[in-house]
């Protein structure tokens, strides 16, 4: 019986996690769930799971330390947005408390120095995004120093077709039409951009130890095939599996398990193939870096490394935010990161040099977005 701590129980994330636990009864339990300001979906969770330690946003950090470090877990699920939580985990990991982590601003912005600590701590840090979980299990059993490279995979996004023209006024709602995955706003206009791909290269860079020339990404529409792994010998392992997040957070959980959910013998159904269906296609595109910029300055980020990753996803958040609030076009979202990330200094790493970074990057972007905001005025 495993005992989870959820931070961000409200989260999709954190309710799909919800979803993979309560079906599992006789392996899982729930001792501590964190949300932020919807406080009836969490009072629901609390009624049904009956969590020994809970917190809301209203109980700041100390609330969210609670979940993670005193209600007992085994494990916690890291599943946040932005930087709220980033002591809690690292309280938890200093404590040799395992953590699922689905927060990539935790891993961009203090990855380093998260996995330095678990080293020593012995806490497991387990990736629960499909892609990384897909090259986590790739590399089960399989020496390090005989893996040549490795790959994530984007599903391109909703603009893949569109023109840079067509791209650079788009509306928010055009953004949002994200063609596979159900995800919160931010993260879709991420994958819109293909930021997210280039911040789960910094993730991968983190969870995995290789630099950022050693990193692809592929496009490959369909979502079937999440992840590679490419070996010294001219092998490659892909995990393929449906599109449902619930399936990397149930092996987080389960790890080094897995869980009996799925017994499906028929090939083409595990590919997610219908009953008429008689194949299915998995095709690999090369991203475009010109069109998609945002992916190209993440690279950057990973090679200038110390405070550069969290400059860079800090700049991304206030970026993104002021796309949704109408404030700048969709075309310059990646000039107010580049103009922001050009103005941070990149410092030695620490904590504290990380929530400088951040500090720094967001003023930075902010000022970006205000001059691009006179320039859609007076277009």
């Amino acid at each position: 019986m495993k005992r989870i701590a959820i931070l961000g129980s409200t989260g999709s994330i954190g309710r799909q996690a919800l979803d993979v636990i309560g079906r599992h009864p006789d392996r899982f339990t729930v001792t501590g769930l964190a949300a932020g300001k919807n406080t009836a979906l969490h009072a629901e969770q609390v009624e049904r799971f009956r969590p020994t330690v809970v917190s809301t946003a209203a109980d700041g950090a100390a609330g969210l330390h609670a979940v993670a470090c005193e209600s007992g877990a085994d494990i916690v699920l890291a599943a946040t947005d932005g930087a709220v939580a980033f002591e809690a985990v690292f309280a938890a990991v200093e404590a040799g408390i395992d953590i699922a982590i689905a927060n990539k601003e935790l891993v961009v912005a203090a990855g380093e120095l998260l996995f330095a600590r678990a080293a020593r701590s012995g806490a497991r840090l387990l990736p629960v995004d499909s892609e990384h979980s897909a090259i986590f299990q790739c590399l089960v059993g399989e020496p390090p120093e005989r893996v040549a490279a490795i790959a994530v995979t984007a599903s391109g996004g909703p603009f893949w077709t569109a023109s840079r023209e067509e791209m650079a006024n788009a509306t928010v709602a055009q953004a949002l039409r994200h063609p596979t995955w159900q995800m919160g706003v931010k993260n879709t206009i991420d994958s819109a951009t293909l930021m997210n791909k280039g911040l789960e290269v910094i993730e991968a860079s983190r969870f995995f130890g290789l630099p950022g020339e050693r990193i692809g990404v592929l496009v490959h529409r369909t979502s079937l095939a999440h992840g590679f792994a490419i070996f010294t010998d001219g092998s490659v392992k892909a995990q393929i599996a449906p599109p449902d997040m619930r399936l990397p957070i149930g092996y987080a959980l389960a790890y080094p398990d897995r869980l009996p959910d799925r017994m499906v013998t028929d090939p083409f159904a595990a590919l997610g193939a219908e009953a008429t269906e008689s194949s299915v296609s998995m095709v690999f595109e090369r991203p475009d870096r010109e069109k998609f910029p945002c992916l190209g300055l993440a690279y950057e980020a990973l090679a200038r490394g110390g405070t550069a990753p969290a400059a860079l996803s800090a700049a991304n958040e206030i970026a993104v935010a002021a796309f949704v609030d109408g404030k700048i076009r969709f075309g310059s979202i990646a000039d107010c990161i580049a103009e922001a990330l050009a103005a941070v200094q990149t410092n030695e790493l620490t904590l504290e040099a990380v929530r400088a970074a951040d500090r720094s990057a967001r003023e930075a972007a902010t000022r970006a977005v205000e001059r691009h905001r006179m320039e859609v005025k007076h277009a």
